[in-house]
């Protein structure tokens, strides 16, 4: 069916202008980014497809150039266009913590981790920092890992702490395996940066793991 023949109150970008981009399913907004279909296929239907075989829209957004090519109709000029949407994203939502108070919501900072650490092949570990009212001042992935564990010293973290004149912190790390449950080794890392931080007086505020589409705060598990 062609996009033409259905009700037009109905096309992805009727229905948003009427009812807002929320009321759109991932198949629809997929469409108006993707603009046409192909042969035989309308951008509906296309973006279904690519859904379909890509086993959804995080593991699509995550998808590899190579692997995102494979896909029926897709190419490198919208691989690109597509990275540079995330990234206006990922900026969009830095752009809001930069202007806040950062630790009045926690889904603000979970969000935008999620979109900076999900689908990573490798475990990193970032930290922000943060002023005396809790605005972010700048964010720095200070180490990197294997598929299964970084190694985080805290003397590296203090140090860039007081460079950065940090009067808090949040961490966040990823866990590739897309499990975003605290390991033992998790908790043990923190409690040992949280001491070895308040000798120089600056608290931390929270840890959040991010793992696939879930992220877990350990302010929200009271491990903070």
């Amino acid at each position: 069916m062609r996009l033409m023949d259905i009700p037009e109150q109905q096309r992805p970008r009727e229905k948003l202008l009427s009812q807002g981009a929320q009321s759109l399913s991932d198949a629809e907004l997929l469409a108006i980014f993707f603009r046409t279909g192909i042969r035989g296929v309308n951008a509906i239907e296309l973006a279904q497809q690519v859904l379909n075989h890509s086993q959804g829209l995080s593991a699509l957004l995550s998808a590899s150039h190579d692997d995102f090519c494979q896909l029926m109709g897709m190419g490198t000029a919208k691989y690109t266009q597509l990275q540079a949407a995330i990234e206006l994203a990922k900026r969009h939502l830095l752009c809001d913590l930069q202007r806040e108070t950062v630790f009045t919501s926690v889904q603000s900072v979970s969000d935008y981790l999620k979109l900076e650490l999900k689908g990573l092949q490798r475990e990193v570990f970032l930290v922000l920092f943060l002023d005396s009212q809790n605005r972010l001042i700048t964010q720095e992935i200070l180490f990197r890992g294997t598929l299964d564990a970084a190694s985080v010293y805290p003397r590296e973290v203090i140090k860039a702490a007081l460079q950065y004149n940090a009067a808090s912190l949040i961490f966040a790390h990823n866990h590739p395996s897309g499990v975003a449950e605290p390991s033992q080794a998790d908790k043990l890392i923190t409690n040992k940066l949280i001491q070895g931080l308040s000798l120089v007086d600056i608290r931390v505020l929270d840890h959040i793991i991010v793992g696939g589409s879930q992220s877990v705060s350990f302010a929200e598990l009271g491990l903070i």
